[in-house]
């Protein structure tokens, strides 16, 4: 016959149910700080390389001062021309970025918006609603709105679907939104619009220098090898120009903005806290637990139980309170994504692995509370109850 095994750990748990429910709140409370934190800290880094990620090419060549795309320092086209003459480059398209003031055509309130330009005979960017209005963008002062962007600048996308043309102004220029594509928003950026490079360089009049592009991307002939073109680039180009590949380009974007700004800190130090927070909640309820049942632990080390038993009994308790916390902790953090999306644009969602990231870190930070909590039971002396 199979003895069957007491559940001591979790009798013991629900017996006190109101401490029960105050330490899964605890943890539901850290688990959904710790998924909001890195949540918003990664739609931060995803929302930051979306145009990185869209761009049809394998090389990008950017000035040797770049950090990042909202503080690009321009450098001649003709670098970027002179890679054309270069063993496995198929093509070359030279990218205009930079923001300007955009005239709400519902309220005529102004707001910076992001404007990319570039060749519109050229496929540079794989985005919805960009290659099938392309056609349109050869016309003077037309331009395509991300409906992706915020609130901000109007009732566009409405306007857009009912009358396929909306009129506002661009830095005091007229301009017709012939068409929507989507991008999406970042910390940096709050809405996008594309126009072609000749209607760019109209919009910005003065303020830009012709010859000068903000970066260029490079297209490979099917067969070429991408570091090898790389470090031919590099040997024979001067030093006034970086070549990079389009994963670095994207990787340093992530880069900046998680060491140069005090963002990537801030959502960190945020994570870091909820799991302390979570950690002490844990450790005062199995601390008032192990209190409250000394003696019985006593009379359990007399009758013949060993410590290590005892010593489980209460690691029992920190994992089944990480898996119950956890629970209504995901649910939350599921539901707080949906509304941050809807408020704020950013690409922000629940991953798997952020899922079974913050259910490591729940178990690890019950786990620690319990090492802690069960040095009290080393007080736990059979004299002290005969």
């Amino acid at each position: 016959m199979w003895k069957r095994k007491i559940p001591l750990a979790w009798l013991q748990l629900s017996r006190e149910k109101s401490r029960m429910l105050v330490a899964i709140a605890g943890i539901a409370f850290a688990d959904v700080l710790m998924f909001l934190q890195l949540g918003i800290l990664e739609a931060l880094f995803d929302g930051a390389v979306q145009l990185h990620n869209s761009l049809e090419g394998e090389i990008v060549l950017v000035s040797s001062r770049y950090k990042s795309l909202i503080s690009l320092d321009q450098f001649s086209q003709r670098r970027l021309y002179q890679t054309l003459g270069f063993t496995g480059v198929q093509s070359v398209s030279p990218i205009y970025l930079g923001s300007l003031p955009w005239k709400n055509p519902d309220n005529q309130q102004t707001w910076n918006i992001y404007a990319i330009g570039f060749n519109p005979e050229e496929q540079v960017v794989n985005l919805a609603g960009v290659k099938e209005n392309l056609n349109k963008l050869r016309e003077a002062d037309t331009v395509l709105f991300d409906r992706g962007s915020r609130k901000e600048f109007g009732t566009v996308v409405s306007q857009i679907q009912t009358n396929n043309t909306v009129t506002t102004e661009l830095n005091n220029r007229q301009v017709n939104v012939v068409g929507l594509f989507r991008l999406g928003t970042s910390f940096g950026v709050n809405g996008n619009i594309i126009t072609s490079d000749v209607n760019f360089l109209r919009l910005f009049g003065k303020k830009r220098e012709r010859g000068l592009i903000d970066f260029g991307l490079i297209k490979l002939e099917p067969r070429a090898n991408l570091d090898w073109v790389i470090a031919n680039l590099k040997a024979k180009l001067p030093n006034d120009v970086q070549i990079i590949s389009k994963q670095e380009f994207m990787a340093r974007e992530k880069s900046f903005w998680n060491t140069s700004t005090p963002v990537g800190f801030t959502f960190t130090l945020g994570a870091i806290i909820g799991f302390m927070v979570g950690a002490v909640i844990v450790y005062q309820i199995l601390y008032s637990d192990v209190s409250d049942h000394l003696p019985e632990y006593a009379t359990l080390k007399a009758i013949g139980f060993k410590n290590s038993y005892l010593l489980g009994v209460v690691f029992q308790e920190a994992l089944i309170l990480a898996a119950i916390g956890f629970i209504p902790g995901i649910t939350i953090a599921q539901c707080l994504y949906m509304i941050t999306k809807q408020a704020t644009l950013l690409p922000i969602m629940m991953t798997l692995q952020r899922a079974v990231l913050i259910f490591i870190l729940t178990t690890l930070m019950c786990s620690i509370s319990a090492l802690i909590a069960m040095q009290k039971l080393q007080s736990a002396d059979p004299a002290d109850i005969f």
